[in-house]
């Protein structure tokens, strides 16, 4: 049997006037998306427990079957697991953005972005290696992620503090978002001391001779300690793979046992390298039984408060993943594949939301009944069929015994 996940990283959305009040996904064409749903059984479901955040790590976590309540340690431990990172016990991880800040029309400092205009890997890794040599300390090291997102490792420091995702706040004042509590004095000075460091950096002059914004500060949040759970062969007797183009996933890949697979030409972002993706993973099916695929674009477009591309982007992801993956399938006799998302994000808001989120589940068993209802893959579509599972990380066992979800 052959087990695969595919997530859409933030796919939901609320309807939009512009799309006839229709959310992207009912506005989409979504053939595979929609075939997994109607041969399929198809349901909403909550990613996000009650009284976290609607964050990546958390909806993630729960997609693959982790109670969050019972792993969620934090953000950065998960992608400092990816990049590499050992964590020691008394070790804090935080998550360092390059940002863009900016001013509005009152003088107030604002998030202008909070990805500092999609940064390149390679340019920000010039920043994060100047900021390392000149504010590092044996305390404190810094280490090159991917685009924008990179890490801070504090030996000895402090969690009990309050730090502001800056995709949350993109056009709005950071005064009242900065780090806040025990141990923030640290953060703020280092935030205040890459300014100037940037600013002088020959790779922001060069950004900005080129008409892109430059990457004026870091920004730190998403702090924890390295998680303990248990590995998908500990808990199924599977070996896996994943594929992704971001850290955090890949970190809670590598957390949970699976190998992971660097595709060519992915970026986490829209110009993303979809059908590799596809195709790495349908090889990878060749000699493991679980894979996990995972296309951050969505997401992106999102944050992006950008319709159009967000639409683009759920329609690339249906025909160079989806439907790729599905056409790969018919080599094996026996498979399950599971289709969902982390969490929605709103173009109306830019950022992540709590609401629930449609999944689909759709093996080889139920093709070949054959018992097809013309639905679509979508908010409205799932929430139709009245069935609901209150807790997303109880998805995966039943996904890989095979049993019922109903309503």
């Amino acid at each position: 049997m052959k087990y695969v996940v595919l997530q859409g990283d933030g796919m939901a959305d609320w309807p939009v006037a512009e799309l006839g009040n229709k959310t992207p996904l009912e506005y989409a064409q979504t053939p595979n998306m929609d075939r997994i749903a109607s041969f399929g059984v198809l349901g909403l479901t909550h990613t996000i427990p009650n009284g976290y955040p609607p964050g990546s790590d958390v909806g993630t976590m729960s997609l693959l079957g982790y109670d969050p309540s019972r792993y969620h340690t934090g953000r950065s431990p998960i992608e400092a697991a990816s990049m590499g990172v050992e964590l020691g016990p008394t070790d804090i991880a935080f998550r360092c953005n390059l940002v863009t800040l900016g001013t509005d029309t009152n003088g107030e400092e604002i998030m202008d972005d909070f990805s500092a205009g999609h940064i390149t890997s390679a340019e920000a890794s010039e920043l994060i290696q100047t900021i390392n040599r000149e504010l590092g300390t044996p305390e404190l090291a810094f280490y090159p992620g991917v685009s924008y997102r990179h890490l801070l490792v504090w030996h000895g420091g402090k969690e009990k503090m309050q730090t502001t995702p800056p995709h949350d706040i993109t056009g709005q004042a950071i005064a009242g978002c900065l780090p806040a509590g025990e141990g923030s004095e640290t953060l703020l000075t280092l935030m205040q001391q890459s300014r100037a460091m940037l600013a002088a950096h020959s790779v922001n002059k060069k950004r900005q001779a080129g008409g892109h914004k430059p990457a004026s500060s870091i920004w730190l949040w998403g702090q924890g300690r390295r998680p303990a759970v248990p590995t998908i062969y500990e808990r199924f007797g599977l070996a896996g793979s994943v594929i992704s183009a971001v850290d955090l996933v890949r970190g809670l890949g590598v957390l949970a046992g699976l190998e992971v697979i660097h595709v060519p030409g992915a970026t986490g972002f829209l110009d993303t390298n979809y059908l590799g993706k596809a195709e790495y993973g349908l090889e990878s099916l060749q000699h493991k039984d679980f894979l996990f695929l995972h296309v951050e674009a969505t997401d992106e477009a999102g944050h992006m408060g950008a319709v159009d591309k967000k639409v683009q982007a759920l329609e690339d992801f249906d025909q160079k993943v989806v439907g790729t993956i599905l056409a790969g399938l018919r080599d094996h006799d026996e498979w399950r594949i599971l289709l969902m998302p982390d969490h929605a994000t709103p173009v109306a808001i830019k950022t992540h939301s709590n609401d629930p989120v449609p999944f689909a589940i759709l093996s080889s068993e139920d093709l070949k009944r054959g018992h097809r209802k013309p639905v679509q893959y979508s908010e409205p579509s799932a929430k139709s069929t009245g069935v609901v599972v209150a807790e997303a990380w109880r998805i995966m066992e039943r996904f890989i015994r095979g049993e019922a979800i109903t309503a």
